[in-house]
């Protein structure tokens, strides 16, 4: 049916049709046939939408107006029966997508879902006008149509409205995935999101979730008395964290910028000013690598309270995840990938960043604090252990190696080394540790907190260390940021600090194995 002209680029595509609309439909072909091919379920939709322009019946009218949600129709009426359902004379008009369809010669039943449900339609030439019964007729699985009638249930007691009219709202064009097998492949789905949400419930559920996860965190922190803000996404320099930024560029400054890495410094400054308890739900970027923990664009919430300590943030933690636990899986014990995680507050544990080396990872002091062993046993599993390094640096890697996988219920690992800490406060009586916590389980960090470093002279030392190790060959570690500097100079006062990864906790309260199944539309290498 379709060949490639010599003489043009563009194929020749026959549809079997007289229909003067069917030059319309040719782009759309053309682009199917050189893309992906051109196939028959393709041409036959288009045929049918070339039969229904030529009856009249326009494929995308916007004059349709819903008035109620399936959820509300099976809410207000799924429980009524026999006469009280025949009693009930109310006649509704909804919309949705067309799932599944069966004609029948002179009837036809099918489905239609919207945001809240799915419900059975029921057309009968009978009861309808011939020119509308005739356009249900031309219908598909995947069509948008609206629908004004009335309940009824069928033989099998299946709650349906019967039809007095049916109007096309939208045409599709393209066929859903087969009924029984959806979207298989993984990274299909989560190319075509779109099409995922459509075929896929589970899909819908997460995000369903993961909207009243973020209600109900911007709802725990405006209740225990933070402010919401705003900082740039865009910033003069990379600061917050040790990560790699992406690069851009202001034409009407010539400015060099970066997108966020961390919100972190400029929600301090709000600090300084006067502000005592701030939030911000914020997306960051981070030029790293793509895995089922990381997506170089995402969510966390970062979140300062003036005159608390790290430890307060521990007990903040254990309320604001069993909160959210409660609230989206009605239990403090949820399941993850076949553990049942315990988020009760009271039962987490807290261990010091040292100890966990030797209880967790089966490292003495004798062994973590020598330099040569440590490089040599990283370098044994595999992992960069560049000579520049130092012990503490080491250390971490070690941690990373030996540790962090084994966490699985909620740990808090505390007291992390000064020079791997560079925005921490250094802990009064063991200044060579810091006041700071990372939040573990499920084998994976979920959230970073600690005392801020409010000393600006301190501070400027540790910046001036990042910069020495950025010039030997760092290029994660923090830039001197004078502006920064200048803000603790006027005085901030102390106050603890924390970012939690949202990506992360949806992850744990949807039982998700891969961070692409939380984000709408996660970052893929493009189509070949």
């Amino acid at each position: 049916m379709e060949n490639r002209n010599k003489k043009n680029t563009r194929p020749v595509v026959k549809l079997g049709t007289k229909s003067p609309h069917a030059a319309y439909f040719m782009p759309m072909l053309e682009s199917f046939a050189v893309r992906e091919g051109l196939n028959d379920v393709i041409k036959n939709r288009v045929v049918k939408s070339c039969d229904l322009l030529d009856a009249g019946v326009p494929l995308f009218p916007n004059d349709f107006r819903k008035q109620h949600d399936i959820s509300w129709v099976l809410d207000q009426f799924g429980e009524l029966e026999g006469e009280a359902l025949d009693r009930q004379e109310d006649v509704f008009a909804i919309a949705g997508r067309i799932i599944s369809l069966r004609s029948f010669g002179k009837v036809a039943f099918f489905h239609i879902m919207d945001h809240t449900g799915r419900i059975q339609c029921y057309a009968s030439r009978e009861h309808m006008e011939d020119a509308n019964y005739a356009m249900v007729k031309k219908l598909d699985v995947g069509d948008i149509v609206g629908v004004s009638g009335h309940l009824f249930r069928t033989k099998t007691n299946e709650l349906t409205i019967a039809c007095r009219t049916v109007k096309l709202i939208t045409r599709s064009m393209r066929p859903l995935p087969e009924k029984y097998h959806g979207l298989t492949d993984m990274e299909t789905r989560y190319r075509q999101r779109y099409v995922d949400l459509i075929v896929t419930p589970r899909a819908r559920e997460i995000f369903f979730k993961r909207s009243l996860i973020v209600r109900e965190f911007r709802r725990f922190m405006e209740n225990h008395g933070f402010m919401e803000v705003e900082t740039p996404m865009m910033q003069p320099l990379a600061g917050g964290a040790a990560a790699k930024p992406f690069k851009t560029h202001h034409n009407a400054l010539d400015l060099p910028l970066y997108l966020r890495i961390a919100p972190e410094l400029y929600l301090k400054r709000l600090l300084v000013g006067g502000f005592e308890k701030v939030f911000e739900l914020n997306r960051s970027f981070r030029n790293e690598g793509i895995d089922t923990r990381h997506n170089p664009e995402f969510t966390m919430c970062e979140f300062y309270w003036a005159y608390a300590t790290f430890e307060d943030l521990m007990n903040f933690t254990e309320q604001l995840f069993a909160h959210l636990a409660m609230t989206v899986c009605g239990s403090t014990v949820v399941p993850y990938q076949g553990d049942m995680i315990d988020l009760t507050p009271g039962h987490w544990k807290r261990l010091s960043f040292y100890d966990a080396l030797t209880q967790i990872g089966g490292h003495e002091p004798a062994f973590y604090n020598d330099y040569a062993k440590v490089k040599a046993y990283i370098r044994g599993r595999g992992e960069k252990a560049a000579d520049s390094e130092s012990l503490q640096k080491l250390q971490a890697k070690l941690f990373d190696l030996d540790v962090e996988a084994k966490l699985i219920q909620p740990h808090f690992i505390y007291h992390y080394p000064t020079e791997i800490s560079p925005l921490s406060r250094r802990n009064d009586q063991f200044p060579e540790l810091t006041d700071r916590f990372e939040l573990f389980m499920t084998g994976r960090e979920l959230s970073n907190a600690f005392s801020e470093l409010n000393d600006p002279v301190d501070q400027r030392m540790r910046f001036e260390e990042q910069v020495r190790e950025r010039q030997a060959g760092d290029d994660e570690a923090h830039e001197m940021d004078q502006d920064y500097l200048r803000a603790l100079e006027y005085g901030m006062p102390p106050a603890a600090g924390q970012g939690v990864g949202i990506d992360r906790l949806v992850m744990l309260l949807t039982d998700s194995p891969s961070i692409r199944e939380v984000i709408l539309f996660p970052l893929l290498r493009p189509e070949l």
